[in-house]
């Protein structure tokens, strides 16, 4: 009897530690997923820290935009909520949002769809997906279409011409702030690079404001 007493009085004795170390599981399973989300939200946010920059060009014209400058580049109004009658703004910006989202598509000549684009096959699909808008299916030919528009007035969604000798060859989207968006080259992505410094501004040619938005 009074072992048997004894060894109650033992595991009575214990209970407490037990419970303690039950309790400690949980508590250290809490702190490793506290820890690992805000490991998680650290690697996010340098993610999107990032720069998004391609090789499409020398440094000097290169994309010189963060992921996280997107929504600052086409403004922060919230779209149109149909799509039967969408405001101006929202217009503008759902094509950039569209041409944003293709960044690191590969240049491919006389390409049209997602699988690759050449410079004009990249405009025509923006628009023509966007907003249902046909443009002529060459750059030459979209410089002819349109309103003419200065360079120092330029605005989001502007087609913007570049060339050599007189003679239109390549084509981009305004996006602000002096870059645009377009699919440079053979061997290139589609990219985001500056109007106003560099290769290109030394090509700049005209500008054109797309009928319809």
């Amino acid at each position: 009897m009074t072992r048997l007493l004894c060894c109650s009085l033992l595991c009575a004795a214990a209970l407490p530690a037990f419970a303690q170390e039950a309790a400690s599981v949980p508590a250290a399973t809490a702190a490793s997923a506290t820890g690992t989300a805000a490991m998680a939200e650290t690697a996010a946010s340098s993610i999107l820290a990032a720069p998004v920059v391609s090789d499409a060009m020398p440094m000097p014209e290169r994309a010189m935009m963060f992921a996280g400058d997107i929504n600052r580049l086409i403004g922060s109004r919230p779209l149109a909520a149909t799509a039967s009658e969408p405001s101006t703004g929202g217009r503008i910006q759902s094509v950039l949002k569209r041409a944003l989202a293709l960044l690191g598509t590969p240049y491919r000549w006389g390409g049209t769809g997602t699988e690759g684009f050449d410079c004009s096959g990249l405009v025509g699909y923006v628009f023509r997906s966007t907003l249902g808008i046909e443009l002529p299916r060459v750059s030459r030919d979209m410089a002819k279409s349109g309103e003419m528009v200065e360079r120092a007035k330029l605005s989001p969604g502007d087609l913007v011409f570049f060339g050599r000798r007189g003679r239109v060859d390549h084509v981009g989207i305004y996006v602000g702030e002096g870059q645009f968006v377009h699919a440079p080259r053979t061997g290139r992505d589609v990219t985001v690079s500056r109007l106003d410094t560099g290769y290109w501004s030394g090509k700049y040619m005209e500008a054109r404001r797309v009928a319809g938005i």
